[in-house]
């Protein structure tokens, strides 16, 4: 058999130049498409253009479930919070820092309300400071916030508060930090 010339060889595209546009960029990680067989070479079907949608999430399914130790949000982020964290935010309460970049001061809070971290998170993503008055004073766009320590949903606030004084204690942030009691 005879080897075809490169101008007989059929014309297969081995490459495409990708770029991500804005068009849709709400739909990232959200839409879900049915793939038309199981080949997954996508130049197969690329003379088809036929895939048709079969879902868009309410959440990216690229955005996993942080651990609880990995949390490290930005104060813009505090706004726009997927509702998979939401969700687990209003479960846990705990004890949280806030750091400044700017100055490398932190702060040590409590939460067990309602709505435990979630509640306490989303009143400083509306005030800013969380009514802390060291923190008035300060560019909320330089706070980073994480969780020191989860706490049962159903520990005594008594008992939570005395968990956030001993990290207070051990962080020096009443006199070093942010804390003023």
């Amino acid at each position: 058999m005879k080897q075809p010339t490169v101008e007989e060889q059929p014309k297969i595209p081995l490459w495409f130049d990708l770029s991500l546009t804005d068009i849709y960029a709400s739909w990232k990680g959200r839409l879900i498409i049915n793939w038309p067989s199981r080949r997954r070479l996508f130049w197969g079907h690329a003379d088809k253009n036929e895939f048709p949608v079969h879902a868009i999430l309410e959440d990216s399914e690229l955005n996993t479930m942080p651990k609880w130790y990995e949390i490290d949000l930005k104060w813009e982020e505090l706004s726009v919070l997927p509702p998979s964290l939401k969700s687990a935010l209003s479960q846990w309460r705990g004890i949280y820092y806030i750091f400044d970049t700017s100055d490398n001061k932190g702060y040590v809070g409590s939460a067990y309300g309602d709505l435990n971290l979630l509640q306490r998170w989303e009143y400083y993503a509306k005030t800013g400071s969380g009514g802390n008055r060291l923190l008035l004073e300060r560019n909320q766009s330089n706070f980073r916030f994480t969780i020191l320590e989860l706490v049962s949903p159903t520990m005594k606030y008594e008992n939570v508060i005395n968990l956030e004084e001993s990290w207070k204690q051990r962080l020096h942030t009443i006199e070093y930090g942010l804390n003023l009691n």
